[in-house]
């Protein structure tokens, strides 16, 4: 079951408001996490004994959520979910143009003009600068450690856009000489990871102003 996204029933003129009888939860997404609540369908020639992936199913949320968007497996970060199709709409649609800011540590330090080029070269609307510092966030897990090399540094970029495909933000880094070692997504809107005090695993509900921040709304 997927939330309806044909069924919109908010004048797009309108603000969004609240429904008091819907959920709408942030979430830390774990590394490793897929972001669906079933195990996925085993490919041709995939090992039928192979370990099972955790899923959304572990983190014991409330019935008939579903994840707006998605984050890869290897991606952690924010997360929104709900049982609002109204939100998801507002959300997901290119129309709306909504923004998602991720922290990616990359192999070596990435020139200005490289990060121009991730810019101009990007099918949406970008944004993507170098970070001064190390940003503040939890480890990865042990069995998940950040591949180093020896000798070549690395370094954090922040990446602003408004739609992103499968693995974009990671093929954008790529592109330009500069493979992703670690990608977190921070923001949606103007809602902050760091503001919501969760770990990697926690959940909680989102209150009206939280959900403003979310859609930029005054």
């Amino acid at each position: 079951m997927r939330l309806s996204t044909n069924r919109n029933t908010r004048p797009e003129s309108e603000p969004f408001r609240p429904k008091g009888n819907r959920k709408y939860i942030a979430f830390f997404k774990p590394y490793g996490v897929i972001c669906q609540f079933g195990q996925p369908r085993l490919t041709e020639g995939a090992n039928p004994n192979a370990p099972q992936k955790e899923t959304l199913a572990a983190f014991d949320f409330p019935p008939r959520v579903y994840p707006l968007g998605r984050l890869d497996t290897d991606s952690e970060g924010l997360l929104l979910l709900s049982d609002d199709g109204d939100l998801n709409d507002i959300l997901l649609h290119p129309r709306n143009a909504h923004t998602r800011t991720y922290f990616s540590q990359v192999e070596r330090i990435p020139q200005e003009a490289d990060l121009k080029k991730i810019e101009n070269d990007s099918f949406k609307q970008v944004q993507a600068k170098l970070l001064s510092s190390e940003p503040n966030l939890p480890p990865r897990p042990e069995h998940a450690p950040i591949r180093f090399r020896k000798n070549i540094p690395t370094a954090w970029v922040s990446i602003t856009m408004t739609e992103g495909k499968n693995r974009q933000v990671r093929k954008m880094t790529a592109a330009v000489g500069y493979p992703t070692l670690r990608l977190v997504r921070v923001a949606i809107g103007k809602l902050l990871l760091r503001n919501l005090d969760l770990a990697p695993g926690e959940w909680k509900y989102l209150g009206p102003n939280e959900l403003n921040l979310v859609l930029n709304q005054a």
